[in-house]
């Protein structure tokens, strides 16, 4: 009956409420601006409730799609909030920045022959009501075990961890090396499209349950495994992330006035550059500015410069708008707030004043010639192309390799050829008895949801080792 009723209905997806564009361009306040009830559960109503739902098995997680959305129909939205928390303990979070067009949404039954159900805003919306009512209960509590376990890295992989595991009894300590939790959800991601309260409020959460927390705590530093072990802990979980910049290696690139994407938003987002001196980590805010790449993170880099005032942001990339990764909404927004693309560019050099400051780029054109290892269209130059374009701030966000830190101070855990660490695609363990890993420093840089899937695998394993053995 469900199905011929939404289908009889013939209810349009309803969209987002955003800033307009003129405005957000200038300020940190969040993008979106969330559903009203109303609107919520008439998006809910969309939801066929198919017998075979396609949309959890595009979800790395397994959240029960189909429930939650009835429990919004039925305006029970503290079942509907129970119902998520069952299978992810970030849903306010995970409702914002994860690519649910390629995965829940994109497998929706109703998108075959329109708009997916919007599930990801309703996923927003449902976490949205619990933590702005604090009605949502806790989920409950396994008997304690009496097991200790150390999860290094607070982003989402450790986040994830930490909550599977305290659910089963276990007695969880998060060790994070910044002031603050939430790695890549605070540092990497801006306040416009994640605000910070929001991740609070998820760490918060897994607090009440039981969560210690130990931050300015550099694990390869200040301690290492081999002394968390001998401190009495029976398991350990890593998820430092890939941390290590990426530049682009060519001349003039240390000129004064010259970021990688993760020094650039770690001084805009986690301490607060944009507000210097209030806060006392400065932050170059240029009037003319480049940055270099084409994913999320270009895009997160792309619009804080707006918001800080420049008067003109350019993106560089040496492929075509179709292979850009980003997510099809960020660069949409990014568009809107004026940010150009120059697609099938390189960058040849920086050239800088007599003070070592940046004042120019010198860029070659590109065409795409055959696809090479990635599957992508190889971008090949043009000869002659040759071009200066001005700038006073360049940010280069094309990637980051595997943070060594920790890595490097085991010899027992082995690593790729490229640093990552080599643990089970299936259960994260690594060759180090008692210790797993999960997320970016296992796959390098890729979703929150996919590092929160290997964060689940691995509670699952650790949870299994901490009962029947290794």
């Amino acid at each position: 009956m469900a199905e011929k009723s939404a289908t009889k209905e013939k209810i349009e997806r309803q969209p987002m409420p955003e800033q307009p564009a003129d405005v957000r361009r200038r300020n940190f306040e969040e993008v979106p601006t969330g559903y009203s009830v109303e609107t919520a559960v008439l998006e809910a109503r969309r939801c066929l409730q198919c017998k075979k739902p396609a949309c959890m098995a595009g979800c790395p997680v397994g959240v029960n799609i189909p429930e939650f959305i009835k429990c919004i129909v039925e305006k029970d939205f503290k079942g509907a909030i129970q119902k998520i928390w069952e299978k992810n303990s970030l849903p306010a979070v995970c409702g914002r920045v994860c690519p649910q067009e390629i995965q829940c949404e994109g497998k929706c039954i109703v998108g075959k022959k329109g708009e997916p159900v919007a599930i990801g805003n309703l996923e927003r919306f449902v976490a949205d009501m619990a933590r702005n009512s604090g009605e949502g209960e806790l989920p409950a509590k396994a008997a304690p075990t009496g097991k200790k376990v150390a999860v290094i890295g607070s982003g989402p992989a450790g986040l994830t961890v930490a909550g599977d595991l305290l659910l089963k009894g276990h007695d969880v300590t998060m060790f994070e090396a910044f002031h603050k939790t939430g790695g890549v959800l605070v540092y990497g991601i801006p306040e416009f499209r994640l605000p910070k309260d929001i991740v609070a409020s998820e760490v918060e959460t897994l607090e009440k349950i039981g969560l210690n927390i130990e931050c300015n705590m550099v694990v390869g530093s200040i301690v290492s495994l081999e002394e968390l072990f001998e401190e009495g802990y029976d398991a350990i979980f890593i998820g430092v992330g890939a941390g290590l910049p990426r530049f682009l290696n060519v001349p003039g690139e240390d000129l004064i006035g010259i970021y990688s994407a993760n020094e650039y938003l770690t001084r805009a987002n986690l301490m607060k550059g944009y507000l210097f001196p209030k806060y006392d980590t400065p932050i170059i805010k240029g009037k003319n500015v480049i940055v270099f790449g084409a994913g999320n993170v270009t895009m997160d880099s792309a619009r804080t410069a707006m918001r800080l005032g420049a008067d003109r942001v350019r993106v560089v990339y040496r492929r075509s708008r179709e292979e850009m990764p980003a997510r099809a909404a960020e660069i949409h927004h990014a568009e809107e707030e004026g940010i150009e693309f120059h697609l099938l560019t390189a960058p040849v050099r920086f050239i800088g004043d007599e003070n070592g400051r940046l004042v120019q780029m010198e860029g070659l054109k590109m065409e795409l010639g055959e696809p090479d290892s990635s599957g992508r269209r190889r971008p090949v130059p043009v000869e002659g192309s040759e071009f200066l374009i001005d700038c006073d701030l360049a940010v280069v966000a094309i990637g980051a390799n595997a943070n060594p830190l920790l890595t490097q101070s085991d010899q027992e855990i082995t690593l790729n050829k490229w640093g990552y660490i080599e643990a089970d695609p299936e259960t994260g363990k690594t060759t180090k008895k008692g210790v797993w890993a999960g997320g970016d420093i296992v796959t390098g840089s890729a979703t929150v949801i996919l590092a929160m899937g290997a964060g689940r695998q691995a509670a699952d394993s650790i949870h299994d080792y901490l009962t029947l053995g290794w």
